[in-house]
């Protein structure tokens, strides 16, 4: 079972980027995902989750308008478009999943976890 994240970058503040997680050993067809990421120096901090369908999301204050998640069960991949990016979203950005139905903002929550990519906005 592994998460494989990707798409990470340099980016200037007001760019976007994509995020990329992709599963495999398992399907993503059952799974909740979620987006956290670590800043230097502080702990994870959840960012979105999708639920196992889609139809359910949730998103942190600090993402919300600014990035959406989504996925592509066909491709066992989940997204996670960015725009607007700011300084302070700089950070390695993991993704997670968890065979659940209720998607979850809990870092405990979830049994699995990607090697992260890092995200740094710049100028």
């Amino acid at each position: 079972v592994q998460l494989q994240a990707s798409g990470g970058g340099l980016v200037q503040p007001d760019g976007s980027l994509r995020l990329s997680c992709a599963a495999s050993g398992f399907s993503l067809d059952d799974a909740v995902i979620g987006w956290f990421r670590q800043a230097p120096g502080k702990e994870h901090e959840f960012v979105a989750s999708i639920s196992w369908g889609g139809g359910t999301t949730e998103y942190a204050a600090s993402a919300k308008g600014r990035f959406t998640i989504s996925r592509d069960n066909a491709k066992n991949t989940v997204y996670l478009q960015m725009s607007s990016l700011k300084p302070e979203d700089t950070a390695v950005y993991y993704c997670a999943a968890v065979m659940a139905r209720i998607i979850s903002t809990m870092e405990s929550t979830y049994d699995y976890w990607g090697q992260g990519t890092q995200v740094t906005v710049s100028s």
